[in-house]
């Protein structure tokens, strides 16, 4: 059902690792640490621990990072950007196989699928890092 190629796996688990240690942290706008971090932070942490890659501090700094790619061209690594208010911003990290993973408000550090319809309808963009 997913193609994935070796290093689209290889991507995958590694971030999925990362995941394991800050699954259930809960939201902390601002927050850098296990006690709470917001999605930016997430983010920013994950691709350091993982890939050495320095990310900006603020979602809107990260999404002016790397290239735009197009939704229907996801692949693991690939940040994935959300508007779910008028000022509201949300920044995720697609793993593959439709999901990705995020520090939600309400439920702390998860994985999502990106068709869910709450997210569906706030997609505002994708954008690829070179690491």
């Amino acid at each position: 059902m997913f193609d994935e190629s070796g290093e689209d796996m290889a991507v995958r688990q590694r971030l999925l690792q990362h995941y394991q240690t800050w699954q259930g942290v809960p939201y902390r706008l601002g927050g850098t640490t296990k006690q709470g971090v917001d999605c930016s932070s997430f983010t920013q942490q994950a691709f350091q621990q993982q890939f050495g890659v320095q990310l900006p501090r603020t979602t809107a700094d990260q999404a002016a990072e790397g290239m735009r790619v197009a939704g229907r061209s996801l692949q693991p690594g690939d940040l994935l950007f959300y508007r779910p208010g008028a000022k509201g911003r949300h920044v995720g990290i697609y793993v593959g196989r439709g999901e990705f993973l995020h520090a939600s408000t309400s439920r702390g550090v998860m994985i999502s699928r990106v068709d869910n319809p709450y997210w569906r309808q706030y997609f505002w963009q994708a954008r690829r890092l070179d690491y």
